[in-house]
């Protein structure tokens, strides 16, 4: 009667447990946004992107030869790595979480005991053998396997490693978001060099031509035609000119030195052809439909896998309020010395138990673990919503930016050829008196401005270029 009346209570209090372990807050739920618009705007077709290789897409053979070397040389790129292996440790050590643990344990003490106690008076009166008394104090001896598991009923432990390989998963796109990062990277240094030498060496040769022109304007003093203050504004002309020349030779260093960093080397000359940078031409992309997005670009994906396990800790979270199942158990030898473990059964020990444990009572660190996992999720969403956004206004800003250049290009190049004409025939005035000095100044300023502004918009076209392969989510293949 008093057993059943203790199963009974003890049966109580287990459904009491579990029912209150199970018994969770609401989970607040945000649905995810992944409509894109059908196609990029300022494009009509929707024509597959090609998943071209760099090697591909890049011809020059000096840029691949340093893309090549940044991706075994950049330190930051081998820093990401590094966390790459970090988890994927993570996720055996999640893996090891919910499979048994066993280890083998070997010990030894010493045990005295009132003789005047229960214990003590059983340890006088017992013997270990046929008259052989316990000794005093008594020793104690063991070795022996022991095993802990918690039965992952609720996969707890199991949604833990999937997040775990999720976060891996994500960080190997975070890799590869970084290689196409550094790969636009270099290209854009790369043209942005071969712009500075065609705008150094049109500097030069403007500074060939301003001093010819000095020294018609000082002919033209001799013989009375202008005075002095023509000659000292063609000669500020040309310095200013020569100073122009020093600016560009220091910023010609310092993009040198900017793509030996991201190449991982120390300062030394980049070997390059400047002379191919008027002959090369934009490579044409087509953008295909915007929902290849999801799918190319690596940033997109980190986030979704990002997303994918931040739900996962949110049900890792949900199980810490439920009964959790725990199994010990032991097998080995025990005596009194290392001498008896030969003897079994007497020596033999084992032992199996099990516990189910629920929070009852202050689960208040339980549902802030809770709460912020919600949250943390929700922020996954909005980042991942942030990020196909930002991607597709990046493709839609290249593609627009490649077509208006392109009208740009066009008729800056008609607008450096008559300034060049202009130039001959401003000097020619000059030479006739037909012409005042300050047209040529301002001639000859406004061709070397133009000639500069046509190099500058060729390389923007160059950089769109690599901009909108970047954005497309290439590179990293």
């Amino acid at each position: 009667m008093y057993k059943n009346r203790i199963l009974k209570w003890v049966g109580i209090t287990l459904i009491t447990i579990t029912y209150s372990g199970c018994k969770t807050p609401a989970l607040v739920n945000r649905n995810v946004n992944t409509h894109v618009p059908a196609a990029f705007s300022g494009q009509n077709d929707t024509v597959s992107a090609a998943k071209i290789n760099w090697k591909q897409y890049f011809t020059d053979p000096n840029l691949t030869a340093l893309i090549d070397t940044a991706l075994h040389n950049n330190q930051e790129l081998n820093i990401t790595m590094q966390e790459i292996g970090i988890s994927r440790n993570e996720i055996r050590a999640r893996q090891g979480e919910y499979l048994p643990s066993v280890g083998i344990r070997a010990g030894g003490g010493v045990d005295k005991v009132g003789r005047y106690t229960n214990i003590g008076a059983m340890e006088a009166t017992t013997e270990i053998e046929p008259g052989k008394e316990m000794p005093e104090p008594v020793p104690d001896m063991y070795v022996g396997a022991f095993a802990n598991w918690e039965v992952d009923i609720w996969h707890k432990l199991r949604n833990a490693k999937k997040a775990a390989l999720n976060r891996y998963l994500a960080s190997v796109e975070g890799r590869n978001f970084m290689v196409t990062n550094l790969i636009a990277e270099i290209a854009n240094s790369y043209y942005e060099l071969l712009a500075l030498d065609n705008q150094l060496a049109i500097v030069k040769q403007n500074i060939r031509i301003q001093s010819s022109a000095l020294e018609v304007v000082r002919q033209q003093k001799q013989a009375a035609k202008v005075n002095e203050l023509a000659v000292r504004r063609f000669e500020a002309e040309v310095l200013k000119t020569q100073s122009l020349q020093y600016d560009i030779q220091q910023r010609i260093v310092e993009t040198e030195n900017r793509i030996n960093f991201l190449v991982g080397r120390y300062p030394q000359p980049i070997v390059r052809d400047a002379e191919a940078f008027n002959n090369l031409a934009p490579a044409a992309v087509q953008a295909g439909a915007p929902a290849q997005l999801l799918a190319n670009r690596p940033d997109i994906k980190q986030a979704e896998l990002e997303l994918a396990a931040a739900k996962l800790d949110v049900n890792v979270a949900k199980a810490n309020f439920y009964p959790s199942l725990g199994i010990s158990a032991g097998v080995g030898l025990r005596a009194l010395n290392p001498g008896y473990f030969v003897k079994t059964p007497e020596s033999l020990f084992y032992s199996l138990a099990g516990d189910l444990a629920a929070p009852l009572i202050n689960r208040n660190a339980i549902k802030a673990t809770y709460y912020s996992a919600n949250a943390k999720q929700i922020q996954a969403v909005l980042n991942y919503e942030r990020t196909v956004l930002k991607a597709y206004l990046e493709v839609t800003n290249q593609i627009n930016r490649i077509e208006n250049l392109g009208k740009s290009y066009d008729l800056k190049s008609r607008q450096v050829q008559a300034l060049t004409e202009s130039i001959t025939i401003s000097t020619e005035l000059f030479r006739s008196a037909r012409a005042d000095y300050m047209e040529v100044l301002l001639t000859q300023r406004e061709a070397l401005e133009s000639k500069f502004e046509l190099i500058e918009t060729k390389m923007q076209q160059l950089n769109a270029s690599v901009n909108i392969y970047q954005a497309l989510g290439g590179g990293w293949k």
